[in-house]
């Protein structure tokens, strides 16, 4: 049987944010407790755990019970993977529950170095090794708990709510439906735990820069327009939701004006006050933030900083070193772009042929819908193209399906130009690239192949949706967060596609590099706003005059870095990690060298800090050449 495209595409308006923001919490006294609240995740039958009768089994039932307590303590996480356990919650994000999770880590990595890994797999080492590396890593974190901007313009709270009901919040009955009506109900509460964490933050003197309290407020403003907020021709974008989602499942007038009316009161009564408020303590603390932008101007700035690379990049390099790298990395692809200029005969220097890129009508699609769908059908046809491919470089490949969507419009002007969501677990909800179209001349055409296998196939679909469903690793381990590792391999599969025999079109493979070289130039300005003083300004105009991409382009990249600090030195660190262990896998292997086990060595652990990544495909190496 022909085996079905795992990716289509819709012109129908969704997306969802990646998770901004930390696991809910209830507040129990103790794991135990929570584990035991949490057990309507499991079956009858899973709950009669039998005692475990080696260190094998000890260590797997330590690893079930610990997902299992984090995930009874998300409801967010819980819909997120399909589940409806909690389906009218948001979560607890008060400082108390914080403090809880604190406790609990502790406690886990405790409890993980008593075991005895002598009695071991290899396989059970190395995800025990991960466990502790990960809980190491957030209790490091915490210690600046309070650094971490709970709002910023580019993705929190204020867009995280209406994206997560329109995206996550599948309805499918009428108890589905309650349960929305019920999470609008609790965005009040949602709201004062987010405002309480933004009061603790003014007395630590913590803030984002001034220009971003603007963007955060008129983005809430944008959730609350519209009915039954006001006196207006369109439905506001929650309702707008509400209503297709109830037609959907095909309920009597009866029952869908009854559903209705109890969601406009809790759109009224919850959410309209609950956002106002929010803009008004967002109001409060803009004339309150210290001028600059980057986390210097922080008390303790330099330190939280050292902690974002240290997390970002799974290295101990320092910011003067990740700005060298990128500034060496820069020269490299420039390089290697006088090249293409000479392939397409342009007579002018890099920066006139920069301008060029950036004003011809060719690279562009036209404002229009029609423009739109062109944009995202092509996407599509990049992608189908190297679907057909991955036999012969991958062995491990995802069941889950892919779709290409847009941007939806309330949070457009904030969004990045494209980003991915995992499927769920269960498989009703496929993997998304999600491609912003607010404005397509940030879009050119001539960078859509990389972005395509970036966010799609073989970047991210392929080793987030291949992790979920990885066979004979703990549960955890598939959803850990090594952000060099994951994002380094997006940038990979971005060169991988030239090896494969894409970019036949020298445009497109200069706009490969330009996708490079724009993640080059992040090592530089993330560590020059952060560290060495740089101003938004100074940031956008080497982004500028060092890359081909638009003004528009430049602006939003520099503001979401300095909302989140280090987060893009994670691209080309984890990028130069992964082809430094390919170029010596093939010089230590020759002929016995193959595509396949390589890539199969990399995704078949789930994500790994470089760290381990490096130690697994040396072993490999070893066993193969």
């Amino acid at each position: 049987m022909k085996q079905k495209s795992i990716i289509t595409t819709t012109a129908k308006v969704f997306a969802i944010s990646s998770l901004a923001f930390a696991l809910g919490a209830c507040s129990p006294s103790d794991e135990e407790k929570v584990t035991q609240e949490g057990q309507s995740l499991q079956t009858e039958a899973e709950q009669k755990v039998v005692a475990p009768a080696n260190e094998s089994e000890r260590l797997a039932l330590f690893f079930k019970q610990s997902y299992e307590t984090d995930l009874a303590r998300s409801p967010m996480a819980q819909s997120y993977q399909g589940i409806k356990t909690d389906y009218d919650k948001w979560g607890d994000f008060s400082e108390a529950a914080a403090d809880e999770t604190r406790a609990l880590m502790e406690k886990r990595l405790t409890d993980a170095n008593k075991f005895n890994t002598s009695e071991l797999s290899e396989s059970e080492k190395l995800s025990l090794e991960i466990y502790k590396i990960d809980l190491e890593r957030k209790l490091a974190n915490d210690e600046f708990r309070h650094h971490t901007y709970i709002m910023h313009q580019f993705r929190a709270w204020h867009t995280t709510v209406p994206s997560f009901l329109i995206n996550i919040h599948r309805i499918s009955d009428v108890s589905d439906a309650e349960a929305y009506i019920a999470r609008l109900q609790k965005v009040d509460a949602l709201f004062d735990q987010v405002i309480e964490q933004l009061k603790i933050r003014q007395d630590l003197g913590v803030y984002p820069p001034k220009w971003a309290y603007d963007q955060m407020i008129q983005a809430s403003a944008n959730v609350i327009k519209g009915n039954p907020f006001n006196e207006s021709p369109a439905d506001s974008t929650i309702l707008k939701d509400f209503k297709e989602k109830l037609k959907a499942i095909g309920l009597s007038n009866a029952e869908q004006a009854g559903l209705l009316a109890e969601a406009n009161e809790a759109l009224l009564t919850s959410v309209k006050p609950a956002y106002e408020k929010l803009m008004q303590a967002l109001s409060t603390q803009r004339l309150l933030t210290p001028e600059g932008d980057g986390v210097w101007r922080l008390p303790n700035g330099s330190e939280w900083y050292q902690n974002r690379l240290n997390w970002f990049t799974t290295t101990e390099l320092n910011a003067e070193e990740v700005h060298k790298i990128g500034l060496e990395n820069v020269e490299r692809i420039h390089n290697q772009m006088r090249d293409i200029m000479k392939q397409v005969n342009f007579d002018g220097t890099m920066q006139e042929f920069f301008l060029f890129m950036r004003n011809d009508d060719r690279f562009y699609y036209e404002n229009t819908d029609e423009g739109r769908q062109r944009y995202m059908t092509e996407a599509k046809d990049y992608i189908d193209a190297m679907e057909a491919k991955l036999d012969d470089y991958f062995g491990l490949k995802p069941q889950a399906r892919m779709v290409v969507k847009r941007v939806e419009a309330f949070r457009e002007q904030s969004a990045g130009k494209a980003f991915y969501q995992s499927p769920s677990k269960d498989g009703s909800r496929p993997g998304t690239y999600y491609a912003n179209l607010f404005d397509m001349r940030s879009m050119p055409t001539y960078q859509m192949e990389a972005l395509a296998y970036h966010e799609g196939i073989p970047g991210h679909h392929m080793q987030r949706a291949i992790a979920q469903e990885l066979d004979g690793i703990p549960e955890f381990q598939k959803y850990v967060s090594f952000t060099a590792y994951t994002e380094g391999w997006g940038l990979y599969t971005e060169e991988l596609g030239k090896d494969m025999g894409f970019y036949t079109d020298p445009y497109s493979d200069f706009g490969r590099l330009a996708m490079e070289l724009w993640r080059a130039c992040r090592l530089v300005v993330d560590t020059g706003i952060h560290e060495m003083k740089w101003s938004r300004d100074k940031a956008i105009n080497y982004l500028i005059d060092n890359t081909p991409n638009p003004e528009a382009d430049s602006i939003k990249a520099i503001e979401r870095y300095i909302a989140m600090p280090g987060q893009a030195t994670a691209y080309m660190i984890g990028k130069l990690k992964i082809m430094e262990l390919r170029d010596l896998a093939k010089s230590e292997m020759g002929d016995k060298f193959d595509y396949r086990g390589f890539h199969d060595t990399i995704l078949k652990d789930g994500p790994v800090p470089l760290t381990l990544l490096e130690k697994n495909v040396k072993s490999w190496i070893a066993a193969n050449k």
